[in-house]
């Protein structure tokens, strides 16, 4: 039995709701070997006693069909008091709260939620920033209506670009308009990091961050670097969507994210004659959803022309047209996700179902590699507008 041999058999072992193993994540420690007999240290992401019981399942029985007669496997928690995701981390310190904003698939509105939910906080009187991380596709800078401007650097830092009283920034107002981006995933978390620590955010009330679809590097990343406060899903009535979301609300659980809540986009549609609303996707389809994963539906948002149109001409209708029902339902999934923020804090850091955890969520520390470039060159965008 050697080192390789025993990285090798853990390689198929997946962390619970992703699809990368503990050895790439970099979780495998201290790796002891005496004979057959295996002894090594997962430092894992969540306090969930379900995760390490899987891990350490699977883990044991990758080493037995690779030949090792005993095997020890250490499942090292997180115990770092007050904490919703990071052990103890936070390369972004000036932030008082991190709002993740998530899906389970792309095109079900979450960078339009993202970007009328980040100015409904700024319209309550908050600081509020908006991130967008998703890499592959920056719509975010054409949805504010600052598509042509670049951020102004100072020293080795990058100015976020200011519109509709927030701040953002996102990798579409550094690269060049149609730059494809083909990243490996040690970059994407590289990049994620960068923008939390290399960009120059005011003290602010809370930074929206929106992510890429799907549950990956980029979350994990996110909820290794900064004590995420809280994680808001965006759906769509359809099936198909709501199977996708599931994953987003396992990944909060499993990361230890209080969910804010879910967002049911595109739920009816208003047409513009008669302001009748039809229910052509369905809607309420996401209670269900709620109910499972313990949370509530803080909006349902239907289809209206104008957030077409003020996303496309950088006007959103939340600040545009506030007085239109989809403004709103964001303005009240804002107020809801705000009142939920507090009671966080309030708490001192909860766990999904709204109760003090016994053994408080954080994160490790895992190997990211990849590239080192400086922010002009590794950022966020996201891409399900």
């Amino acid at each position: 039995m050697t080192e390789e041999i025993v990285k090798s058999a853990l390689s198929k072992v997946m962390y619970p709701g992703f699809t990368k193993d503990i050895v790439t994540f970099g979780f495998v420690k201290d790796i002891n070997i005496d004979g057959t007999a295996v002894s090594f240290t997962v430092d894992i992401t969540s306090s969930a006693p379900e995760v390490a019981a899987q891990i350490k399942d699977e883990a044991t029985e990758a080493l037995k069909s690779a030949g090792a007669s005993a095997v020890n496997c250490h499942i090292q928690a997180p115990q770092m008091p007050k904490e919703s995701s990071s052990h103890g981390k936070n390369i972004a310190p000036q932030v008082k709260n991190f709002l993740m904003v998530s899906s389970g698939k792309g095109g079900v509105g979450k960078s339009t939620t993202s970007v009328n939910v980040a100015i409904a906080l700024a319209a309550q009187g908050l600081k509020v920033g908006l991130l967008d991380a998703d890499i592959y596709g920056p719509n975010i800078p054409r949805m504010m209506g600052v598509a042509d401007i670049k951020p102004e650097v100072n020293g080795n830092k990058v100015l976020p670009i200011k519109a509709y009283g927030i701040e953002m920034m996102s990798m579409g107002s550094l690269m060049e308009e149609g730059q494809s981006l083909i990243w490996r995933g040690a970059m994407i978390m590289k990049a994620i990091e960068q923008f939390l620590r290399d960009i120059l955010w005011s003290e602010l009330d809370v930074l929206v961050i929106d992510m890429p679809p799907g549950t990956g590097d980029a979350q994990l990343t996110l909820a290794q670097s900064v004590p995420v406060t809280a994680g808001l899903t965006v759906t769509t009535p359809q099936s198909v969507s709501l199977d996708d979301s599931r994953r987003s609300l396992d990944m909060f659980k499993k990361l230890n994210i209080p969910i804010a809540g879910i967002i049911e986009n595109m739920s009816g549609f208003i047409a513009p004659d008669t302001g009748v609303e039809y229910d052509i996707f369905g809607k309420g389809t996401s209670q269900p959803m709620a109910d499972e994963f313990n949370t509530k539906i803080i909006a349902e948002v239907p289809i209206e022309p104008g957030i077409r149109t003020g996303g496309d001409e950088g006007k959103p209708v939340t600040f545009a047209n506030p007085s239109s029902e989809s403004a709103k339902r964001f303005t009240e999934a804002a107020a809801s996700i705000w009142a939920t923020i507090e009671e966080i804090n309030a708490n001192g850091g909860v766990d999904n179902k709204g109760v003090q955890p016994t053994t408080p969520p954080g994160v490790s520390a895992c190997s990211t590699g990849g590239s080192s470039a400086a922010p002009a060159s590794s950022g966020g965008g996201c891409g399900c507008s």
